[in-house]
């Protein structure tokens, strides 16, 4: 054991391309999934907590439901969606990170708007109150309320990036775990850890929990700039 928590720490400072390139694609999908749940997510949460409109309840029902979808399900999907033949075949993303963004928002994007929704929803009878007695339309009285929720924003956003950093079953059935391509952190431990290779395994898990980390500072600081 103490072999190998060294020899991590030896990879970590190494540069090993290994690492580096597993390290570069969790960083670019989980970055771009994040973003594009959040900017899906966070809007479709705030209409489903602040809007009256009919079959809101069910909307919100099929919503929490999809929050629990297992991820092997969803990667399963995804497949058959992709795979030679799939109706999406031609644009050849399965075994990409393309793909596997693709999986990702439609995993973390239903927990994105919950988030939101469950927020928001104490506020929006005084938000509307406020809305009203400054005349404001719908379309100002969403934005407001989407202003006020820079806090539920942040923590959406956190919620939603770390599900995709430690995502493993649709991320390895859409991606492939190919090896210098689509190879991300959560995929390789699990490979790693299977052959016996511990030290690259606890490399990893170490860099899942820096980044972990480094994410969170950033984001309290971010709050506390804008006052949040």
């Amino acid at each position: 054991m103490n072999g190998a928590f060294a020899r991590a720490l030896e990879l970590l400072f190494a540069g090993d391309p290994l690492l580096t390139s597993i390290l570069r694609v969790t960083l670019t999908m989980t970055l771009f999934s994040s973003i594009t749940a959040l900017l899906f997510g966070a809007p479709y949460g705030v209409l489903l907590a602040s809007a009256r409109f009919p079959g809101r309840r069910t909307l919100i029902l099929i919503n929490r439901t999809f929050t629990g979808l297992p991820p092997v399900v969803c990667g399963l999907f995804c497949y058959l969606l992709f795979s030679g033949t799939g109706p999406l075949h031609g644009l050849h993303i399965l075994f990409t990170v393309t793909g596997m963004v693709i999986a990702q928002v439609l995993l973390i994007t239903p927990i994105v708007a919950g988030s939101m929704e469950t927020a928001i929803a104490p506020l929006v009878l005084p938000l509307r109150e406020s809305a009203r007695g400054l005349g404001l339309s719908r379309g100002r009285t969403f934005l407001l309320t989407l202003n006020e929720s820079k806090y539920a924003l942040f923590s959406s956003y956190l919620l939603g990036f770390g599900r995709a950093m430690a995502e493993v079953g649709a991320v390895s059935m859409v991606g492939g775990a190919i090896a210098y391509k689509t190879n991300v952190m959560t995929t390789a431990i699990m490979m790693y850890t299977n052959i016996g290779n511990f030290s690259y395994a606890l490399a990893l898990g170490m860099l899942l929990l820096i980044i972990s980390l480094i994410v969170n500072i950033v984001a309290q600081l971010l709050q506390r700039s804008v006052g949040v």
